[in-house]
């Protein structure tokens, strides 16, 4: 299990900022030693080493927050809180070009569009995807509009290229989507308010004036920006013309439900894919592939629903995938799912039903681009694009797996 990996962690330590000690509890000996039967369990512990509060589930931060003032006044009265730093120091990160990027786009001009996630930046790379061509962001977290080295964005993921030559941006942390002018660097707000949307507020309107909740990838269809809104598990769309969104489908319930977009059901939808007739998605935590077709309605083309994940190819029904965060259409019609926990590239092909594995020893990838006969994985957890050769088979056939060149990271240049 992904989870279970200590590299998996450390990684996630540092994707997410996160400052203070963490204990990697595999074998589940301290979730045993405190009786946790609910994840999230949170303890609270005084600082004299006993328990003083004990909860389950989520939406206790309140509660937690006026115990933690009452404890620091009590013990600080007592002369046992302690003050000041701790022990930890966290490591440095590695010197390199990308730090966790999400997704990537090519550009008319033979480029490459990164979003440089945790750093909070754009990156156009060459066309060998390594060397930059400019930085899009100050790289400080936050959500200003401006020119290429003054804006800001807040974990960047989603991208997509419109008919004007602009970009999308699905600024995800931000919780709105942004306009990159590729001529001039400038960015400027499209959807979104900057707060993340809460159940009954509405779910269409003016783009400007919605609540958008964590949208983690976009896609032009049918006229349309799609949105993959993982914060709602559903999919959302902003129309350019009218200048405005709405929810297209799915319930804000979570699961894997087919049927009419209304009444669909998604889990953390993360990735997009258009063709003519379809919008493939990545549905991540029911570990699926899904498709919706031009009236509206929800499809699975793989995945059985939430906590059925694993590393099996074969017939769609039988195949499994574990929390795959992007889709890219192949040459041949087929669709290249960046199975992210499983480490690996896997090919679905419609024709056949067949899930079949393109290439393993990959670090987290998260999405991939074409680029001619060749297709670049963005390896989020290297911090890199790796450029693989897709093989040449009529489809259908089931390729050996490629095992991506393991080449380090490409450093960034002194400064």
């Amino acid at each position: 299990m992904h989870e279970a990996e200590h590299r998996a962690v450390a990684d996630a330590v540092e994707r997410y900022g996160v400052e203070h000690p963490v204990l990697d509890d595999p074998e589940l000996a301290t979730w045993k030693q405190y009786a946790v039967r609910a994840w999230p369990t949170l303890v609270v512990i005084d600082p004299e080493g006993y328990v003083v509060a004990q909860h389950a589930g989520e939406g206790h931060a309140h509660a937690i927050e006026r115990l933690v003032t009452e404890l620091e006044t009590e013990h600080a009265a007592k002369g046992t809180l302690r003050r000041g730093d701790g022990p930890y120091v966290p490591p440095e990160p590695e010197p390199t070009v990308l730090r966790f990027p999400g997704k990537a786009i090519a550009l008319p001009g033979g480029t490459f569009l990164v979003s440089d996630t945790t750093r909070h930046q754009l990156v156009e790379l060459a066309a060998d995807g390594e060397t930059v061509v400019r930085r899009i962001g100050s790289g400080a977290r936050g959500l200003q509009d401006g020119p290429a080295d003054s804006v800001t964005f807040n974990e960047p993921q989603g991208l997509t290229l419109l008919d004007d030559g602009s970009v999308v941006v699905a600024d995800t942390v931000n919780h709105a989507l942004r306009r990159l002018d590729l001529t001039t660097g400038a960015v400027t707000t499209l959807a979104g308010t900057g707060r993340q949307w809460m159940q009954g507020e509405p779910t269409a309107g003016p783009a400007r004036e919605i609540s958008l909740s964590s949208p983690w990838d976009v896609a032009w269809w049918q006229g349309r920006v799609w949105i993959a809104m993982a914060g709602v598990h559903q999919l959302w769309a902003y129309d350019p013309v009218d200048d405005t969104v709405a929810v297209t489908a799915g319930t804000t319930n979570e699961g894997l439900v087919d049927g009419p977009g209304p009444e669909a059901w998604f889990a953390q939808p993360s990735g997009l894919a258009a063709t003519a007739d379809r919008l493939w998605l990545a549905d991540s935590e029911t570990s699926a592939l899904r498709w919706v077709d031009p009236e509206g309605a929800v499809h699975t083309a793989v995945g059985t629903g939430l906590f059925d994940f694993g590393h099996r190819d074969g017939p769609a029904e039988q195949a499994l995938l574990q929390h795959p965060l992007g889709v890219t259409v192949l040459p041949d019609g087929s669709v290249a799912i960046s199975d992210t926990y499983n480490h690996a590239l896997r090919r679905y092909d419609p024709a056949t039903g067949e899930v079949t594995t393109l290439a393993t020893d990959l670090r987290e990838p998260s999405d991939a681009v074409l680029a001619g006969d060749e297709i670049l994985v963005v390896e989020s957890a290297r911090h890199r694009l790796t450029r693989l050769r897709l093989p040449r088979r009529p489809c259908g056939s089931s390729p050996s797996p490629i095992a991506p060149s393991a080449r380090p990271p490409k450093s960034p240049p002194a400064s």
